[in-house]
């Protein structure tokens, strides 16, 4: 019965390499966004109910009251931490804004240039 209202013809069950691929990366990105819009909301629930809870206990009750499962909970509150210990520890902080400093010294790195040469002269 329906094989004949969704007949292989028009909604193939195979997608071909190249749709399969930006599935894949379609599916990607917006797990990122949920990913990041879900930590961004831990963050705020942290900001409102600082007076009130610990930080890490206001990411796991932000987590719990969602309803977050897991695998994704447990993404959610590692990036959630990583996020406030960037802005607690001062000493990293300070690391990485000297990295960035030295970096901004040197040239940049061309190495993409030099591949896409020797790409273009195996072609040729």
């Amino acid at each position: 019965m329906l094989d004949r209202l969704f007949p292989e013809s028009i909604f193939p069950r195979k997608l071909s390499a190249s749709a399969e691929k930006r599935l894949r990366l379609a599916q990607a990105r917006a797990e990122e966004s949920i990913i990041r819009a879900h930590v961004d909301n831990a963050l705020t629930f942290v900001d409102t109910l600082a007076e009130d809870l610990p930080f890490d206990r206001a990411i796991e009750t932000y987590v719990r009251v969602m309803g977050i499962p897991e695998p994704l909970a447990s993404t959610v509150v590692t990036r959630a931490l990583v996020v406030l210990g960037e802005d607690l520890v001062p000493y990293r902080r300070r690391t990485l804004e000297a990295a960035k400093t030295e970096e901004q010294g040197r040239p940049p790195l061309r190495l993409n240039e030099a591949s896409d040469r020797v790409r273009a002269v195996r072609r040729a």
